[in-house]
C-alpha cells in the first residue's frame, strides 16, 4: 500500500492543520505539507478533516444477557464500527461467576478472532473475586489486557464492597485500571419492587427504579474505596449531572478519576420512556436516559476536559427482542446499538459549537488510545502510527434512519437527527475498508495487545 492523501487538514487533539497524509503498507509515513511522493497513489481530500480512527472502548458485542444475546456479533458489529469511523473497539470479555478469566478470554477470542472488521482487544470483567482469580491477573497482562471491569449492580455480575476494594489494590499493584459501573443495586431492587406492586409495569418505571442519586451515591462509595486504595478508576457510562458533582468532588480532593460517557446522555432524555405502544421500551438502557439538564451538565463537562472520552455501550437489541418486556420492564434488554453513529453525532457538536474539533479528537480517539494503553500506535495520525484513518466531509450532511445502517438492528435511537456533513472513507492500517457508506472489507480485524495507560 502506498498511497497520498492530499489536500486535507490533519485533526489531532490540538486541532487541524492543513497537511498531506502518505501512507506506506499498514503505517503512516509522512505527514506535512505538499509530500513529494512520486509512485504513491495521490487521492484528493481537499475540503476534508482526517481524524485518528475513532476507538470506542465500551462495546458489548455477542453477550449473552437477559436471556437472549446481543443483535450485533463481532461480525456485524464489527461493520456497523467500520461504517461509523471506528477502527478499534475494546469489547468485556465476560467469563460467568465460577469461570476463570482464561476461560473468558478464550471464549471472547472465539467470538471476535478472524470474523471482525475493526481491530479489537479486551476489558475483562472482575465478577468473582477469590486467590484463583487473583493468580490470574498476572496472565491478564501479558495476554495484552490491562483493563478491567467490575459493577455494582447487577447480582449475576457485582461482587460487593470488599472484594471490589481488594481488586483495586491489585490492580494497583500491578499497574491495571478498572472502570466501573455505578448504581446502588440494593435501593434499585426496593424501587423495583415498588413499582411491580403498584402494577407500574411499563418502560416508564424503569428510570423511576433507577434515579439520578443512585448514580451519584455508588460513584461517591467507589471513589472513596479507590482513595484508600490510592489507585484510579474509570466511570464508565456517567449519565447524570449529580454523578459528575462527586467526580468533581473527588478530583478537588486530588484524586485522579477517568469518565466516559455516551452520545445518548448527550442527546435523549427521559421522556423518551412515556411514548406509546411501547416504543419507550427500546430506550432502555442501564444507568437510564436522564433530564435535560443533566445532558447541559455533561457537555460543558466534555468541552472543558471533564469528560476524557465518549464510548456507546453498544449493547443491540432488536425490536423483537425488547418486545419481550411487555408487561414487566425488568424484562427488557437493556442496551442501545450506537457504534455507527457516535462519530456523526459528536461532529454535530462541533458544527453546533458545542466542543471544538480537538476535543472531539481527544475523546473519540487520542484519549481512549492513551487511556488504554493502545498510544501511539492508535489515536493519533503520526508517522510509525497504524494508518487508521476517518475521511470526515463537513460538508456532506445526511440524516440518521435506521434503514441506513449497518448494526443488525431494526431501529435507530437517533432516528431522523440531521447529521453536520458523513464520512467519506474509513481506511484502517492503509487499507480502505469503507467508501461513502459502502463497506469494501468486513472481515480483515485483528486482535491488538494493550499496554498500561498512559493518559
Amino acid at each position: 500500500m502506498n498511497v497520498l492523501l492530499r489536500g486535507g487538514s490533519v485533526v489531532s487533539g490540538s486541532g487541524a492543520v492543513r497537511a498531506d497524509l502518505w501512507i506506506r503498507d499498514e503505517t503512516i509515513h509522512a505527514v506535512g505539507l505538499d509530500l513529494d511522493c512520486p509512485d504513491a497513489e495521490t487521492v484528493d481530500v481537499s475540503g476534508k478533516l482526517l481524524f485518528p480512527g475513532f476507538i470506542d472502548a465500551h462495546t458489548h458485542f455477542d453477550l449473552d444477557v437477559c436471556n437472549t444475546t446481543t443483535a450485533d456479533d463481532f461480525y456485524t458489529g464489527g461493520r456497523s464500527a467500520l461504517r461509523g469511523g471506528t477502527t478499534t473497539v475494546i469489547d468485556f470479555a465476560c467469563p460467568n461467576k465460577g469461570e476463570s478469566l482464561q476461560y473468558g478470554l478464550e471464549l471472547w477470542h472465539k467470538k471476535a478472532d478472524g470474523r471482525c472488521g475493526c481491530d479489537y482487544g479486551f476489558h475483562m470483567t472482575i465478577d468473582d473475586w477469590n486467590e484463583s482469580i487473583r493468580a490470574e491477573l498476572p496472565a491478564m497482562f501479558e495476554a495484552g489486557i490491562s483493563s478491567f471491569k467490575m459493577y455494582m449492580t447487577y447480582p449475576a455480575m457485582m461482587i460487593g464492597d470488599g472484594p471490589m476494594f481488594e481488586a483495586l489494590r491489585e490492580l494497583k499493584r500491578l499497574g491495571g485500571i478498572a472502570g466501573v459501573h455505578c448504581e446502588n443495586s440494593g435501593v434499585i431492587d426496593a424501587l423495583i419492587a415498588e413499582k411491580k406492586a403498584a402494577g407500574a409495569l411499563g418502560p416508564a418505571s424503569h428510570p423511576e427504579s433507577r434515579p439520578a442519586v443512585l448514580e451519584a451515591e455508588a460513584i461517591s462509595r467507589l471513589l472513596k474505596m479507590a482513595a484508600l486504595a490510592d489507585t484510579p478508576v474509570v466511570i464508565v457510562h456517567l449519565s447524570s449531572e449529580a454523578g459528575l458533582r462527586e467526580v468533581e468532588a473527588a478530583r478537588a480532593r486530588g484524586q485522579t478519576v477517568y469518565v466516559e460517557t455516551c452520545p445518548q446522555y448527550l442527546y435523549l432524555d427521559d421522556s423518551l420512556y412515556s411514548l406509546p405502544d411501547f416504543e419507550g421500551g427500546r430506550y432502555v438502557c442501564a444507568p437510564p436516559l436522564r433530564k435535560k439538564s443533566d445532558q447541559e451538565a455533561l457537555w460543558q463537562a466534555l468541552a472543558s476536559g471533564g469528560v476524557q472520552t465518549v464510548s456507546t455501550d453498544h449493547c443491540s437489541f432488536t425490536l423483537a427482542q425488547k418486545d419481550a418486556g411487555r408487561g414487566d420492564f425488568t424484562k427488557i434488554p437493556g442496551g442501545l446499538p450506537g457504534v455507527e453513529t457516535r462519530g456523526l453525532l459528536l461532529y454535530r457538536g462541533v458544527a453546533g459549537g458545542r466542543i471544538g474539533l480537538g476535543q472531539m479528537c481527544r475523546v473519540l480517539a487520542e484519549n481512549p488510545a492513551r487511556l488504554y494503553g493502545l498510544y501511539p500506535r492508535k489515536g493519533v495520525l503520526a508517522p510509525g502510527s497504524d494508518a487508521d484513518i476517518v475521511v470526515y466531509d463537513p460538508a456532506a450532511d445526511s440524516v440518521i434512519t435506521a434503514a441506513d445502517q449497518a448494526a443488525n438492528v431494526d431501529y435507530a435511537p437517533f432516528e431522523g437527527f440531521r447529521t453536520s456533513g458523513s464520512i467519506a472513507s474509513v481506511w484502517l492500517r492503509g487499507r480502505k475498508v469503507v467508501d461513502h457508506g459502502a463497506i469494501l472489507a468486513d472481515r480483515g480485524g485483528i486482535y491488538i495487545p494493550r499496554g498500561r495507560s498512559s493518559l
